[in-house]
C-alpha cells in the first residue's frame, strides 16, 4: 500500500529523459510537477555518452523542479530489460534467537541464503523479489516477521543484468547530482502497475513500444516470466519514412505524428499532402495510403519479433491477450494492427493522469508508482543485493519556484528499452516457462 510522501520517478529512454514528481496522500497519486528533455547520450536503451545523459537528465530535473516548486534530491530510476534475465531463487535459514521469533534480520538472513550462487563477472544482480515464506512447513506466507518457527524459508525471483548497463546508468544519475533510492526494473514496474490482478493472475503479455526499441514482457500467476527486447522502435518508422520520400528526419517525423496511421485500410489513396523533398524546389504530393503502407512495413517487422519469442513459450494462449503501451503506440491503426499479426485480443493502455494522458509517459508512471508501493519485507530482502537497508525519507523540499528565463519546452518523443539475443533468451527461458501454465 502506497505511503503518505513524495516520490520521483526518472526514466532514462534512448529519444527523451522523463521526471514525474508524485505526491501521495492516503494512497492516492498527485502528478504535481513533469520534466521532458530530449535525450542525446543514449544509444537503443544504452548510455553511449555520459555527459550528455547526465545534461539531459539535469534538464529534465529542472524542469520538474521548477513545475512543482521543490528541489529533488532523490530519485528511483528505471533500468531497461537490455539482456535481462529472471530466474527462480530460493533459500532457507534456521531461525535466530532464543524465542524463535522470527525478526527482521532474519528475513535478511533468508534472502541472503537465497542468493548463494554463481553471477558471471559480467552480469549484477538487480533485484530479488520475495515471493512467499514457509514457516516449519506452513507455506503461502507474505510475511513472516512476528511468527514463531523454526525453519524459515523464501521463495522469490532473482533479476540480473549487465553490469556495464547498471553501473553507467548508477552513474548518470549521481553525476547530476541525485541519490538513487531504488533501481526499477522499468518492464516489472510496467506489468506490476498497468495490469489488473486478474490479468496478473491469467496471464498477460505487455509490449512497450519506446522510440528505439520495443520490449516484451510476460505476466502470469502475478509474476514477471519473461522479457524480450527488439532494436526497433518508433524512431525507425521514422526513419524508413525519411528514406523512401527523401526528406529530412523533422520533416518525416512531423509527417508521421500529423499524417501517420498504421493500418493501410483505414487510410485513402485520394488524400494528399505536401513534403518536401530533398533536392527538388517544390514539394511533392504524397497520399495517406502510401504514407500509411511504410509505416505499415516497419510495424509489422516489429510485431513479427515479438510473434517469434511468444510463439516459442506459448505466451499467446494466455487469457488476457495483449496490452500495448509507449510512445509509439500512440500512432492511429497500431491496434488494429497488432491484432491482425497476434491474433489476439489487444488493447492500448494509456495513463490517465490530467496532462499525461499519452502511452509515452506510461514507464515513468509506473517506475515511481511501483518504487511507492514497495513493501517493507521487499526493502530487507534488498539488504542482500545492496548491502543496505533503504530507509524511505522524502525525495524533495519544498522551495520557492525559481523560473528560468532560458526554459526550454522539449519536443515530445517515444520511451525505450534494449534489445536481447534472440536465441539465447529464448533458450535460456524456453525450460523455465515450459510448465507455467500448468499452474
Amino acid at each position: 500500500m502506497a505511503k503518505t510522501g513524495m516520490y520521483v520517478g526518472l526514466d532514462i529512454g534512448t529519444t527523451s529523459v522523463k521526471v514525474i514528481v508524485a505526491e501521495y496522500v492516503d494512497s492516492q497519486m498527485n502528478i504535481i510537477g513533469v520534466g521532458n528533455a530530449k535525450s542525446e547520450g543514449i544509444n537503443r536503451g544504452i548510455v553511449v555518452d555520459i555527459d550528455k545523459t547526465v545534461q539531459a537528465i539535469q534538464r529534465a530535473v529542472g524542469q520538474a523542479e521548477e513545475k512543482a516548486g521543490i528541489k529533488i534530491r532523490q530519485v528511483s530510476v528505471g533500468v531497461p530489460a537490455n539482456l535481462l534475465e529472471v530466474e527462480n531463487c530460493q533459500g532457507m535459514i534456521a531461525v535466530s534467537g532464543d524465542s524463535k521469533e522470527i525478526t527482521n534480520e532474519d528475513v535478511k538472513n533468508v534472502a541472503s541464503a537465497a542468493l548463494v550462487r554463481s553471477v558471471p563477472p559480467e552480469r549484477q544482480i538487480i533485484a530479488i523479489q520475495p515471493q512467499e515464506f514457509t514457516v516449519d512447513g506452513f507455506e503461502g506466507i507474505k510475511d513472516p516477521r512476528g511468527m514463531i518457527g523454526v525453519r524459515l524459508e523464501m521463495f522469490g525471483l532473482l533479476f540480473t543484468g549487465p553490469k556495464t548497463i547498471v553501473h553507467n546508468i548508477r552513474r548518470c544519475v549521481e553525476k547530476a547530482g541525485l541519490a538513487i533510492t531504488e533501481m526499477v526494473i522499468t518492464p516489472l514496474a510496467l506489468t506490476e502497475t498497468i495490469l489488473s490482478d486478474g490479468e496478473k493472475d491469467f496471464g498477460t503479455i505487455v509490449i512497450e513500444v519506446g522510440g528505439g526499441q520495443t520490449t516484451t514482457s510476460v505476466m502470469h500467476d502475478k509474476q514477471l516470466k519473461f522479457t524480450h527486447v527488439n532494436q526497433e522502435g518508433g524512431e525507425f518508422v521514422t526513419k524508413d519514412i525519411s528514406t523512401v520520400l527523401n526528406t529530412s528526419f523533422n520533416n518525416a517525423e512531423a509527417l508521421k505524428i500529423n499524417y501517420g496511421d498504421a493500418y493501410p485500410e483505414r487510410t485513402s489513396a485520394s488524400e494528399e499532402f505536401p513534403v518536401d523533398v530533398i533536392g527538388k524546389s517544390e514539394p511533392v504530393k504524397i497520399d495517406e495510403r502510401y504514407l500509411s503502407e511504410i509505416i505499415e512495413a516497419r510495424m509489422e517487422q516489429i510485431f513479427n519479433k515479438s510473434k517469434e519469442v511468444l510463439d516459442e513459450i506459448d505466451a499467446l494462449d494466455l487469457p488476457g491477450g495483449i496490452v500495448l503501451t509507449g510512445g509509439a503506440a500512440s500512432m492511429p491503426g497500431i491496434v488494429d494492427l497488432a491484432q491482425e499479426i497476434f491474433g489476439v485480443n489487444v488493447k492500448l493502455y494509456v495513463p490517465n493522469h490530467m496532462g499525461l494522458r499519452n502511452p509515452v509517459f506510461t514507464n515513468v508512471i509506473s517506475i515511481v508508482d511501483y518504487s511507492a508501493n514497495l513493501n517493507e519485507v521487499y526493502q530487507l530482502a534488498k539488504v542482500a543485493v545492496t548491502g543496505e537497508y533503504t530507509q524511505v525519507e522524502p525525495v524533495a523540499t519544498y522551495q520557492e519556484p525559481v523560473y528560468d528565463t532560458t526554459y526550454e519546452t522539449p519536443e515530445e518523443s517515444e520511451v525505450s528499452v534494449e534489445e536481447t539475443s534472440n536465441a539465447s533468451v529464448v533458450d535460456k527461458v524456453k525450460g523455465f516457462f515450459s510448465s507455467i501454465f500448468e499452474n
